[in-house]
């Protein structure tokens, strides 16, 4: 719709968790080198968690992208599943047929991991959305960590989800579960409008644009401020402010479409929840407390009109 007019190749806001698009800095990279790490290291159980919109799918599906072709990995993205079609997927995602029963079943799978361990391959199970799975396949998954050698897990599984997965883990029922946790990462938020300023732009070069970011800083300073630095909200108030810009003609976006589109999104800060959070707040670097005419009528040198005092 508007690539042609900023002279894109892509579209560079998409919500969907395209690994093309994923914007590395520090906490990412560490992120990604620890993931790796537990992978390589055979550490068994891995748990990865965020807000909703942080990326993880994108990490996840970036990571699956760049494994070797020794590693087999099966990956399930619908956690709303019976004990049984819990196994029937994560048979057909590792090529497993020949089987019957849920015992044939692990028996099959058994021997896969251990003919795989012993050739110096790597056989991996992730779970999205992890915090939706049911205390029964949660328990299924801790039995499936019983394939192991007495120097190495033959089966690694990395769980990702909502930091509700940390709650749930906290179960007593899931206490053995929780102590098989051998690597725990947490996917965090972008911490300053620097990140966002980047972020954007580093997108926008992905998907083609060959000028400088057309946003202005002050747009970027209240979209770190109504995104509260989560990925897919920057991308939902880019995406819509670029169609906005599109229809008015004009090439550079300032913070007034930026009002406009959180306003619509139902984006707008909160107060009242910034202060609930407790958490420490930046002020943005062109943040403002007034209103354009407002702030135009405070500098003005006309005199205001009287108010009474009560």
């Amino acid at each position: 719709m508007y690539k042609e007019f900023y002279g894109l190749t892509d579209y560079p806001f998409s919500l969907t968790p395209d690994p093309r698009f994923l914007v590395a800095s520090p906490s990412y990279n560490e992120l990604l080198a620890s993931l790796f790490y537990g992978i390589q290291m055979a550490k068994g159980l891995i748990v990865l968690t965020g807000e909703v919109g942080t990326g993880k799918t994108t990490a996840l599906r970036w990571i699956i992208k760049r494994l070797d072709a020794s590693v087999l990995a099966a990956y399930i993205v619908n956690p709303h599943l019976s004990i049984e079609e819990f196994y029937h997927h994560l048979a057909e995602s590792l090529n497993i047929s020949d089987w019957s029963n849920k015992s044939s079943l692990l028996l099959q799978l058994r021997m896969l991991c251990d003919d795989r361990h012993r050739r110096g391959l790597r056989t991996i199970l992730i779970v999205d959305e992890a915090h939706e799975l049911s205390d029964e396949v949660l328990e299924e998954i801790r039995l499936l960590m019983n394939f192991e050698s007495d120097s190495a897990k033959h089966l690694q599984i990395i769980l990702t989800g909502q930091p509700e997965l940390l709650d749930k883990l906290r179960q007593r029922n899931l206490r053995q579960l929780k102590q098989r946790v051998a690597l725990n990462c947490k996917m965090a938020t972008l911490s300053s409008a620097a990140e966002v300023d980047r972020y954007i732009e580093v997108r926008l070069k992905i998907a083609g644009l060959a000028q400088q970011n057309i946003f202005s800083r002050a747009a970027i300073d209240f979209i770190f401020q109504c995104s509260e630095g989560i990925p897919r909200q920057i991308n939902n108030i880019c995406d819509n402010a670029m169609i906005a810009a599109y229809s008015s003609n004009e090439h550079s976006i300032g913070r007034s479409v930026i009002e406009e589109i959180a306003r619509d999104l139902d984006l707008l800060p909160d107060a009242h929840a910034i202060l609930r959070s407790g958490k420490e707040v930046e002020v943005a670097q062109s943040a403002r407390v007034l209103t354009s005419q407002g702030r135009e009528e405070l500098l003005s040198d006309d005199e205001w009109p009287e108010r009474s005092i009560r």
